[in-house]
Parts: C-alpha cells; structure tokens; sequence
C-alpha cells in the first residue's frame, strides 16, 4: 500500500494513485452477490418446476392473520385512522427534537433555552390550532 503512494517534495503533500488491488474487494463482493441471486433463482425455480402446481378458488383467497375474509375488502371506513396517524407522526417527530435540546442543554446557554422556547409556543399553537378543528373529537359525525 505504501507503493501506492507518490511523495512530492515541492508541495509535501501524499497524492493517492489508486492500484487496481484497491478494487480487488469490490469486485469479490460483486460476484459473490450475484453468484447468491443466480443460484437462489436456480434452486426456487428447480423446487418449485417439481411440484405439482393446484390452483383452486380457496387456494388463491386473501389471506390475512389467519382470519378468513367476509365480505368485500372495498368498503370506505373513517378518516380518523389516517388523522391518528398523521398526527403522531407530526407531534412524535417534533419531540424528538427536544431530546438534543436536553443533553446540550448546560452548553447552549440562555439563546439556545429562548430557541427552544419559540419551537415549544410554535408546537403548542400547532396542537391548539388541530384542536380547534376538532381534530380530537372522536365522536364527531363525519360528512
């Protein structure tokens, strides 16, 4: 590795000239990959040409979790579920915020605790203005 290497005197600076043993690993771990997905395909398909192939209605049915299907999986359901997850995801990742905050908190002085302050009256009027929408009113009949 040190032959790699070419030491100019008028700038004292080391410049890399890459050898092509530098990309000797590289090129193992590319071949052994697709050496994995060649042979993986070749023995699921050899597997699976030996079977005898049953295709009946019950066979091709949905299934889920172990609990058979009734009725049409096309029905609307509620909103709600899509706002709960929206909301935690908002509100999750604001918080996560306050974990850098709390272990720098020695070292960032009184600017960093106003900063903090502005994002917290900031996420605050976000969770009042969600409320005022009646984003937590379960209950509500929807349109």
């Amino acid at each position: 590795m040190i032959n790699s290497y070419i030491w100019n005197q008028n700038t004292k600076i080391m410049n890399p000239q890459p050898n092509s043993s530098d990309y000797l690993p590289i090129l193992i771990q590319i071949i052994v990959s697709l050496a994995f997905v060649v042979v993986v395909m070749f023995i699921s398909h050899y597997i699976i040409s030996k079977r005898k192939r049953v295709r009946t209605i019950r066979k091709e049915d949905n299934f889920e979790c172990g609990i058979e299907i009734k009725g049409n999986a096309r029905f609307p359901f509620s909103v709600k579920y899509f706002l709960v997850a929206i909301l935690f995801v908002l509100f999750d990742v604001e918080v996560i915020f306050f974990y850098p905050w709390a272990v720098t908190f020695k070292n960032i002085g009184w600017n960093g605790f106003l900063y903090m302050m502005l994002f917290v009256t900031l996420f605050l009027f976000g969770f009042f203005y969600i409320y005022k929408k009646g984003a937590f009113d379960w209950y509500k009949k929807e349109k």
